[in-house]
């Protein structure tokens, strides 16, 4: 009981990760056939990696790391995370955009992305450290799709409001994070009594709980007509 206890009080956005997940996949019906189809495939990938750094973290038989001093370090299944995620995003916005310019734009930005990923491997090992400066380009090229998408968007007027449109909740929450995160953990790194003393861990898990805030409104309002 008191290990559930434990796990539920450092784990709390778990469930809500679950959560998400259950309703986007209640609501499939309504966006199966659009850029989003892989969504539902996203959400469980999320749940099951957060799961699956806590067992690293917490459980012998999960370990990564043959050095006993750094055995509990579960940095190496994110720094895996991040790169699909962000392709994942990457592939959403390249379908999403329809102009022959903007397309191209979001391939170079995510060839420049796995080239910034490829040369933090030269510098940083990815068992013992995220891969942040890597995460930075790939967030700034995130949050430039996303504009992308959005200055379309608006160039093209639609009788549907944004409140029931899935894409710009999603694209919300992203913004609202990847805004921030990148500066976060370059903090947490470069200036780890800056990370300590100012709760950013804190900020992190408000950062992530505003995200998928973010999701959570829009599977559940978003209508299929005003999907774009």
């Amino acid at each position: 009981m008191e290990e559930f206890y434990i796990f539920i009080s450092e784990q709390y956005i778990l469930p809500f990760y679950l959560i998400v997940w259950i309703v986007a996949m209640a609501r499939y019906g309504t966006y199966f056939d659009t850029p989003l189809k892989y969504y539902p495939i996203y959400l469980m990938y999320t749940f099951l990696n957060e799961l699956l750094g806590y067992f690293i973290k917490h459980f012998d038989e999960f370990q990564v790391v043959d050095i006993e001093k750094y055995s509990w370090y579960n940095v190496v299944i994110f720094n895996i995370y991040s790169v699909i995620s962000f392709l994942f995003f990457y592939y959403i916005y390249w379908r999403m955009v329809q102009g022959r310019k903007h397309k191209k734009w979001i391939q170079l930005g995510a060839a420049a992305s796995i080239l910034g990923y490829t040369i933090s491997l030269f510098f940083q090992n990815p068992f013992y450290s995220n891969l942040y400066y890597a995460d930075m380009i790939a967030s700034f090229i995130l949050l430039f799709n996303i504009w992308l998408y959005l200055k379309e968007k608006r160039s093209k007027p639609t009788p549907y409001p944004n409140r029931h449109n899935l894409m710009y909740w999603m694209s919300m929450g992203l913004v609202i994070f990847y805004s921030i995160f990148p500066f976060l953990f370059w903090v947490g790194y470069e200036a780890p009594k800056i990370w300590v003393d100012y709760h950013f861990r804190t900020i992190l898990r408000i950062l992530i709980l505003m995200m998928y805030g973010s999701f959570l409104v829009g599977v559940l309002v978003h209508k299929r007509r005003a999907f774009r």
